[in-house]
Order: structure tokens, then C-alpha cells, then sequence
């Protein structure tokens, strides 16, 4: 994940002699009083938190294009923190945009009601409620005391990001057919959270795989 830079005064003393402290802290703040930083297009990750025109945005997906023909870019999928709203914009790889600075901490999550899913800070053990809307797919990969990095502004957790794999079982396959090796083509199965995805032949309900938490997909049989 990249984070947004930590402005070092004694850092920026050395390298920028006598320029003006106050001067080199305005390059790193808004009109809303929000540290930011310029990062890379190619560089975001799902939840982190962009300005843009003097709006901040949520980034709900970001994929990296890279065609046969013609320059890579970057697809980014956002909702306004503002008003909920939903957009799509495209930028170069190496188009410099705008990361906003919120705070990020590790959160453990512990149950989901009907005020939304709650997760406890490590650190002071305060709680918060987070709405469906930032947790969004990823929730069917919730699973009690699981870890995670929630992003906060102004006490509101704006974005979430999840342990990249998870532990879960297959309560549904096809049975394994004589003849079938790891290397035949896989077959579909039902995760015990709902998901639905592939798995290699030798699979059989009952079984504890590894998955992906950005997709699904199969990573392992699980070794515990």
C-alpha cells in the first residue's frame, strides 16, 4: 500500500537551506486543512483516498490497463465523500494525482448489526460502526477478530482494507472423478461465506482452502 509521505522539517531543512518552513508545510495542505501528497496514477490501491478538484473520493477499485497498443493507464472507480456519489475516471499510469492523508490504523472487526459492521481500534480499544457502503463485496470476507486497516477522517471510516487472503471451506463441489489430476482444468465450488469460485480437481467439499480477498480466486489448500 503506499502511504501518504510524512513531512519531515529536519529532512526538509537540509535538503532546502534557508527556504521558508511555512512556505514547504502549505505544499502539503488544502484549503480544508487536509495533508496531501502527489503520488503516481499506477500507484493506488483500493481505499485510498484522493483529491480531486477539491473534493475527496474514495477509490472503490483501480486497475492498471496496459495495452498491446497505445499508452497504460489507469482505471479508477470512486464514490464522493460528500455526497455518496459514484464516478469513473481514467488517467495515465504516470499522471500525478492527489492523495489526501487520513488517518490509518488497524482495526479488529467484531460483529455486524443493524447500525452497520463494528470493528475495535487495537491501539485504545474504541469502537466504530462502519456503513455497508464503505465496506461494500469485501464484507462476505468478514470474518470475527479479523485484522484489518481502516481509513478515518473526521472520525468517519472512509475506506477499508483487508488481510489480501483468507481461510474459508468448500461446502460444495463436484466429486473428485478417477483419472482427474492437479493439473486438469478446474471446477466450479461454493465457499462457506457464499462466494462462489474455482478450485483444482483434487478439492472435495469439507476442505479449507486459501482464497483471495480482491477476487475469490483459488490460492491454497490451507495448511492447518
Amino acid at each position: 500500500m503506499v502511504r501518504a509521505a510524512v513531512f519531515s522539517p529536519r529532512s526538509q531543512a537540509r535538503q532546502g537551506g534557508g527556504k521558508s518552513i511555512a512556505r514547504l508545510v502549505a505544499r502539503f495542505i488544502t484549503d480544508r486543512g487536509i495533508a496531501s501528497v502527489k503520488v503516481i496514477a499506477s500507484s493506488l490501491r483500493k481505499g485510498n483516498i484522493v483529491d480531486l478538484d477539491g473534493k475527496l473520493y474514495v477509490i472503490l477499485t483501480a486497475e492498471n490497463i496496459h495495452p498491446g497498443k497505445g499508452t497504460p493507464v489507469t482505471q479508477l472507480d470512486m464514490r464522493r465523500l460528500s455526497d455518496g456519489v459514484k464516478s469513473s475516471l481514467r488517467f495515465k499510469t504516470t499522471d500525478q494525482v492527489e492523495r489526501a492523508h487520513v488517518e490509518e490504523r488497524e482495526f479488529q472487526f467484531l460483529y455486524q448489526d443493524g447500525d452497520g459492521f463494528h470493528f475495535m481500534n487495537m491501539e485504545n480499544y474504541d469502537q466504530i460502526a462502519v456503513s455497508g457502503d464503505v465496506i461494500g463485496d469485501q464484507s462476505v470476507y468478514l470474518q470475527p477478530e479479523m485484522k484489518v486497516r481502516l481509513s478515518v477522517h473526521e472520525g468517519v471510516a472512509v475506506g477499508i482494507v483487508l488481510p489480501p487472503r483468507v481461510t474459508l471451506e468448500v461446502i460444495e463441489t463436484e466429486p473428485v472423478t478417477k483419472g482427474q489430476t492437479a493439473s486438469s482444468s478446474y471446477k466450479p465450488a461454493v465457499l462457506s461465506n457464499g462466494v462462489r469460485t474455482s478450485v483444482p480437481p483434487h478439492v472435495t467439499a469439507g476442505t479449507r482452502v486459501v482464497v483471495s480477498t480482491e477476487d475469490g480466486s483459488y490460492l491454497e489448500r490451507a495448511k492447518d
